[in-house]
C-alpha cells in the first residue's frame, strides 16, 4: 500500500474512533498499532509500545507538569486566581474585551517559566476559565484565546521544543532562544488585537464594563495581585538567574503557591487535598495522550511518512517563497498525527539542506518551525491543546477546535509576517552574536 493511501487510513480511523467516543489516549494508541501493521521487517508492535511510552513517560522535564499543574489547582482552590482578576479588572476596563486579554498575558508570562505548551494551557485554564464563565465573558473566544496562547509555552525561552531543533540543526541554543521572544511578543499583539477586534464587533456578548474607579481605588484593588505577582516573580527569577531548572522552579512554584495560600488564611486541608485530586486527575490525562501520541508519531516514523512528504517537496524545485509556503502546508498536515518534537526529529536531516541551499538562516528557520509546531498544537485531530481544554472545559472536540481557528489563522499570519520581515527573528541574535 502507497504511504499516501497508509496516512490517509490511519487519519481516517482516527476521525471515527474520536467520533464514536472513544479516548483520545486510546485512539491515538489503536491508530499506532494499526500503523505498525504496515512496517515490514516483523517489527513487534507490543514491544514499541511498551519501549515508546517508557522512554517518554521517564523523563525528568516532564516532571515539571504536574507540578506546575498543582500550582494552578493551589491558586484556583484557595480564591488567590480570584483575587488576581480582582486585581487586574481595573486597569484592563478600558480596553476591548478586558479581561479576556489576562489570557494572552498569562500564558506568556507563564510560558517563559514552564517551557511547556500542555503545561502552560492547563495551568492557565484552570485559573482563568471559571473565572471567565463567572464574569460572563463569552466562552468560545475564552477557549479559543486559551488554546492558542497556550502555545507560547514553546516560543517564548525557555522552551524544550527549541533545544531539540538546536540539537538537531546544530545551531546555538541561546541564539534560538533570543530569537523567540519578539515573535513571541509579535503573537501577543496579534492574539490581543483579534480579541480586542472581536469584542468591538459584537459589544452584547462582552459584559458590561465595571464601574469606573479612582487613581487610589484602582491602586487599592491592585493589592490583591501582589502574592501571585510575588510568586511568577520567584519562579521567573530562579530560572532566569540559573538557580534552579524547569522542574525545580515548578517545585518552588508549588511552594510557593501553599505558603501564600497558608498566609492569606485560605488554605484547609479540604482544599489541599482537592488541588492534590485534582492534579492528579488532570496529570493522569495528559500522560496518557502523551503516551497515546508517541506511539503514534512513532508508528509514523516506522512507516516513512514524515522524511517521504519532505523528499517530495524537495523534488518540487521551488523558489525560496514558494518553498516556505510549502513546508508550512507540509508541516500543518504532519501537525495533525504527529506532535512537535517528532515532527522536527522526523524530517529536519531531509529539511535543513533545502532551507540552506534557499538561502534562509537557520535561526530563523528555527522560530518558523516553532511557529508551525504552534499550529500543530490546535489542529484538529490531534492538537494537543485541544484535548486539553475539551476534559477542562466538558466541552465536545468541535467546539473547541471551532473556538481555536481564528487564532490558528493568527499564527499563519505571524509566519507570514517574519517570512516578509526576519528582522524580527534576527534582530535579538545579531546584537547579542554580532559576529555570528
Amino acid at each position: 500500500m502507497e504511504l499516501i493511501e497508509i496516512s490517509g487510513l490511519l487519519l481516517l480511523l482516527l476521525a471515527v474512533l474520536l467520533a464514536g467516543g472513544v479516548w483520545i489516549a486510546i485512539a491515538l494508541m489503536a491508530c499506532g498499532f494499526v500503523g505498525m501493521q504496515f512496517v515490514g521487517g516483523g517489527i513487534p508492535a507490543g514491544s514499541v509500545l511498551a519501549t515508546t511510552i517508557w522512554g517518554n513517560s521517564a523523563s525528568w522535564t516532564l516532571a515539571a507538569l504536574p507540578l506546575f499543574i498543582w500550582m494552578g489547582e493551589i491558586l484556583f482552590r484557595t480564591r488567590l486566581s480570584e483575587e488576581m482578576f480582582r486585581g487586574l479588572a481595573p486597569w484592563l476596563n478600558w480596553l476591548p474585551g478586558r479581561l479576556m486579554h489576562v489570557n494572552v498575558l498569562a500564558c506568556g508570562i507563564f510560558g517563559s517559566v514552564s517551557g511547556s505548551s500542555a503545561a502552560t494551557c492547563a495551568t492557565v485554564a484552570k485559573i482563568a476559565l471559571p473565572e471567565l464563565k463567572k464574569r460572563g465573558y463569552n466562552e468560545t473566544v475564552s477557549l479559543g484565546s486559551l488554546a492558542g496562547a497556550g502555545t507560547l509555552g514553546i516560543l517564548i525561552p525557555p522552551s524544550i521544543t527549541m533545544v531539540v531543533y538546536a540539537v538537531a540543526a546544530n545551531v546555538s541554543i541561546i541564539q534560538i532562544f533570543l530569537a523567540g521572544f519578539l515573535p513571541g511578543l509579535l503573537v501577543m499583539a496579534l492574539y490581543s488585537g483579534y480579541i480586542a477586534v472581536w469584542s468591538m464587533l459584537n459589544p452584547s456578548k462582552s459584559p458590561p464594563p465595571e464601574p469606573k474607579m479612582t487613581f487610589r481605588e484602582k491602586l487599592r484593588e491592585s493589592t490583591n495581585l501582589i502574592p501571585v505577582a510575588l510568586l511568577i516573580l520567584l519562579v521567573f527569577l530562579t530560572l532566569l538567574l540559573g538557580w534552579a531548572t524547569a522542574t525545580e522552579c515548578a517545585a518552588w512554584g508549588v511552594l510557593g503557591s501553599l505558603a501564600i495560600a497558608w498566609w492569606s488564611g485560605s488554605l484547609s486541608w479540604e482544599s489541599f487535598w482537592a488541588s492534590v485530586m485534582g492534579t492528579t486527575r488532570i496529570t493522569c490525562m495528559i500522560m496518557l495522550i502523551l503516551a497515546g501520541a508517541s506511539f503514534m508519531s512513532t508508528s509514523m516514523a516506522y512507516t516513512g511518512i514524515p522524511q517521504a512528504l519532505a523528499t517530495w517537496v524537495d523534488g518540487l524545485h521551488l523558489s525560496p517563497y514558494a518553498l516556505i509556503a510549502a513546508l508550512t502546508i507540509m508541516y500543518i498536515l504532519l501537525g495533525t498525527a504527529l506532535d512537535g518534537i517528532s515532527m522536527i526529529v522526523l524530517t529536519t536531516a531531509v529539511v535543513i539542506p533545502m532551507v540552506k541551499t534557499a538561502g534562509f538562516d537557520l535561526i530563523w528557520f528555527g522560530i518558523f518551525l516553532i511557529l508551525v509546531v504552534e499550529m500543530a498544537e490546535v489542529s484538529p485531530p490531534v492538537g494537543f491543546n485541544l484535548f486539553v481544554l475539551q476534559t477542562m472545559s466538558g466541552k465536545d472536540s468541535n467546539t473547541v477546535a471551532l473556538a481555536a481557528l481564528p487564532f490558528f489563522f493568527l499564527l499563519v499570519v505571524a509566519v507570514a509576517i517574519i517570512t516578509v520581515f526576519p528582522e524580527i527573528v534576527m534582530l535579538l541574535p545579531q546584537i547579542a552574536f554580532p559576529d555570528s
